[in-house]
């Protein structure tokens, strides 16, 4: 089974080419190949180039812990890079069908950054999902861990959950953000950030990712965590996001549709060895 691996932002997957995969690529192989220590190592897998009836190409997201995502912005800049370097798309524009929805990717710089058309974002608690009756999901309060937070909800294509604070850290966001993952608030489970307002162009968020954990970057929670400190008015629309992995660049229309660049680095490529896949068992 080959791969090619990338990170953005210190927040890696590995690229596998439908053809390449020997069997079912089932749940319990995608978290020993994403192991880190009995596999590659990754926060994921993508699962691509797939026929698309509507666009250029399609993409399916695997998470560490072996469900789908529907949509991810470093996952998709890592993607459009691999296309690039492949031959399969040069320097302009091109499409990509997600789960979470149709984007428009542009590679740039020799594939040295990408900047994905990520479409509109949504603060409805219908789309995102979040329980209760339909509205915006902004300024709501829960109790978490014996923690009062106060929370605002957005979809990019997938759900997240920003939680507005004060001062973010790392253990802040491994100790709340299983919980808040799969709280009842949210019934398809959510990404979490953390949020620190720094000035009108700047945030800092840190991350838990749902189905991978503590993450250094993300694109999608990069873009839901601007568009509501756009939304709740204490930024402007052109958003510097800072994560522990680096800084991503989000601009957000009036109609907050997001636009998103940042930089994409190639690690390594190789083959999957079949006695990899003896430690299945070892893993569960």
């Amino acid at each position: 089974m080959k791969y090619v691996k990338y990170h953005g932002l210190g927040n890696d997957y590995i690229v596998i080419r439908p053809s390449d995969v020997n069997g079912n690529l089932e749940a319990k192989r995608i978290r020993l190949i994403c192991h880190r220590n009995y596999g590659i190592g990754s926060d994921g897998i993508l699962l691509g180039p797939l026929h698309s009836d509507t666009c250029d190409f399609r993409l399916r997201i695997l998470n560490h812990d072996g469900s789908e995502a529907e949509k991810s912005g470093n996952g998709l800049r890592i993607f459009s890079r691999y296309l690039y370097d492949q031959g399969l798309v040069h320097e302009n524009p091109f499409t990509v069908e997600t789960p979470g929805g149709i984007v428009v990717c542009h590679v740039q710089d020799g594939g040295k950054a990408v900047t994905v058309e990520m479409g509109e974002v949504s603060f409805l608690s219908t789309k995102i999902p979040v329980t209760g009756d339909e509205r915006e999901v902004l300024r709501e309060s829960m109790e978490i861990g014996g923690t009062i937070f106060e929370y605002c909800a957005a979809t990019v294509g997938n759900p997240h959950c920003v939680i507005l604070c004060d001062e973010v850290s790392p253990d802040l966001a491994r100790h709340y953000g299983p919980l808040i993952e799969t709280d009842l608030h949210f019934p398809n489970r959510t990404n979490v950030q953390f949020l620190k307002i720094i000035d009108r162009q700047n945030i800092q968020i840190e991350i838990w990712e749902r189905g991978a954990g503590y993450t250094l970057a993300s694109g999608s929670s990069s873009i839901a965590a601007a568009a509501v400190a756009y939304r709740l008015g204490v930024c402007d629309s052109s958003i510097t996001v800072h994560m522990p992995g680096g800084s991503l660049d989000i601009f957000l229309s009036q109609g907050f549709a997001a636009t998103m660049t940042g930089p994409v680095t190639r690690i390594c490529e190789g083959t999957i060895d079949q006695e990899m896949f003896e430690e299945e068992l070892r893993i569960g």
